[in-house]
């Protein structure tokens, strides 16, 4: 576990792995930390250096002022990156997490040799689908979201044969900061890389779980289908937590991407 000062707000992020091996970053989702990708690590290890971190305003990080954008949350990883002595690294993203990878790869596609956006697409949501969410938390705080979130976050089965994981996941996040979720947000919901993608020229993967309620298949394969060369694949038995619900899947998926562009 580690803390460096980035723009004058905390960054919380960890580093596991030999530092002479080629990096893999870790962008989490709204409303998560940098333990969602708990189950993900051993398949890497050894292989990889692995950088995970609690975006702005979530975790054991800072609420910047940078928050309320995605190209903020880019400037805290281009940051981070330089901190930590990458100078380029696979960047594997999920939901807003995902935003932020394409954010990064469109501004500096030097640092990127390999995407892989998880469940996450070039636009999520709508603008009066932000302000409903918004709205809801200002009044009644997580609590009033958690059990929708949850129902779009987790696949049928998961949510019916594990409950006390559902219930841990559940209290990640109703105990995650409310500003920094409110912030963050409006950062997705100001989003939109659509005009970018066409341009972006590294190697994409794009996957989604097949019951992701969040951002379901059909919006992150219409994603893919912008980026030139892009790959995409559907998981099954997965909701919008690919990394938690079915690690061993994604792992595959990750280390073939990886492998088929040369970065081992």
């Amino acid at each position: 576990m580690a803390f460096v000062s980035i723009g004058g707000s905390v960054l919380h992020w960890q580093g596991d792995g030999p530092i002479d091996r080629p990096a893999l970053v870790f962008a989490n989702a709204l409303g998560t930390d940098l333990r969602i990708w708990d189950a993900l690590l051993p398949e890497f290890v050894g292989r990889y250096r692995l950088i995970r971190y609690d975006k702005s305003g979530h975790g054991l990080s800072d609420l910047s002022a940078r928050s309320h954008r995605i190209e903020g949350h880019v400037d805290d990883l281009l940051a981070l990156l330089d901190l930590a002595g990458v100078a380029h690294a696979a960047v594997i993203g999920l939901s807003a997490g995902g935003l932020v990878a394409q954010g990064l790869a469109l501004r500096a596609p030097g640092r990127v040799r390999a995407l892989v956006l998880c469940d996450t697409a070039a636009k999520i949501g709508t603008a009066a689908s932000w302000a409903e969410r918004i709205a809801a938390i200002e009044e009644g705080g997580l609590e009033a979201i958690a059990d929708a979130v949850l129902q779009r976050w987790f696949a049928a089965d998961f949510r019916a044969r594990r409950p006390a994981d559902l219930a841990g996941w559940r209290n990640m996040l109703v105990r995650a900061p409310v500003e920094g979720y409110l912030a963050t947000s409006a950062a997705v919901r100001d989003a939109d890389y659509t005009l970018g993608l066409p341009t972006l020229q590294v190697p994409t993967l794009c996957l989604v779980g097949d019951e992701d309620g969040s951002t379901p298949p059909t919006l992150v394969r219409a994603t893919a289908d912008l980026i030139p060369g892009a790959r995409f694949e559907l998981v099954a038995a997965a909701g919008h937590m690919v990394p938690i619900e079915q690690p061993a899947r994604l792992a595959e998926l990750i280390a073939g991407h990886l492998e088929g562009v040369g970065y081992v």
